[in-house]
């Protein structure tokens, strides 16, 4: 789960569009595909694996990119299918930059956002979000032979170089409560942010757990350090840590519709789908 914060220049954005539909309108779905059924327009970057991400073929169930050769597939795109199938809609995946996600939604050029979008007060003041659809721990990566491969606590962090993904929760709440860390600039992705550590650029790395797990598999000589459960663990909000599914304000009809199908997971349910997505996701994503 990339649990991120909205960038300031993404505030003011959407705070120009917000007034434009100031008092709650909603603007219908009307797109009809050649079968004749709606159109569910989900929007995700499709660049963050094991959430979204790009390929070149339809391998493992993956969607047809709107205007794009592309597919997209992940643990986002698996839910959106679910979603589509359940309500009777045709699925369109619509591919943007993070910035223009919350603005897509507000204008009505997409019903909804899937892409791992923490359900913080900030964005309902501009967006109504559906139940959580995930739930995700804040951990730490190291590489194998790190000082730090044995931190049982933030504490034992103290003094690490160290950085992650840019306009997060992570980077801006997490690596500050780590005492006299050397916190260098944040990184433009997740892939980025991998590359920081792998290369050894950093001591270590703040993400959540689903990143974590894909993290290993695509770089096996790194080591996850979680600190759930312990009186040492990073100190979030539920609201950081938490991440749900953005409609546009007052779009009801589609907010307890997509609730409906929620409804009928279990957090059980959602482990499965993140551990299969984990499975397949390309290991340069």
């Amino acid at each position: 789960m990339r649990v991120r914060k909205l960038a300031a220049v993404a505030i003011m954005i959407v705070l120009s569009i917000t007034a434009v539909f100031a008092g709650g309108s909603s603007e219908k779905n009307e797109a009809v595909s050649a079968s004749g059924r709606p159109v569910l327009r989900v929007a995700m970057e499709c660049g963050y694996a094991p959430y979204n991400w790009t390929q070149p073929t339809d391998a493992n169930g993956a969607v047809p990119i709107a205007d794009s050769n592309d597919y997209a597939y992940g643990y986002d795109v698996m839910m959106a299918k679910l979603i589509a199938d359940t309500l009777g809609y045709d699925l369109q995946i619509v591919k943007l930059d993070w910035d223009s996600l919350v603005p897509a939604v507000l204008s009505g050029t997409v019903d909804c956002v899937i892409a791992g979008q923490s359900i913080t007060s900030e964005r309902l003041q501009m967006v109504d979000f559906t139940k959580p659809y995930y739930y995700a721990s804040i951990i730490c990566l190291v590489n194998a032979g790190s000082p730090y491969e044995n931190a049982a606590g933030v504490q034992d962090l103290a003094g690490a170089t160290c950085t992650s993904q840019l306009g997060t929760v992570w980077y801006d709440v997490c690596l500050p409560q780590i005492p006299d860390a050397n916190i260098l600039p944040a990184q433009e992705s997740a892939p980025a942010m991998l590359v920081a550590l792998n290369s050894g650029r950093v001591d270590l790395v703040c993400t959540d757990m689903p990143t974590g797990q894909a993290a290993l598999i695509a770089y096996p000589n790194m080591r996850l350090l979680d600190f759930a459960g312990t009186d040492d663990d990073f100190q979030v909000s539920q609201e950081e840590i938490n991440i749900g599914i953005s409609v546009q304000k007052g779009n009801t009809e589609l907010l307890e519709a997509i609730n409906s199908v929620l409804d009928t997971l279990t957090v059980e349910d959602y482990n499965r789908m993140m551990d299969e997505a984990i499975s397949v996701q390309p290991l340069a994503q």
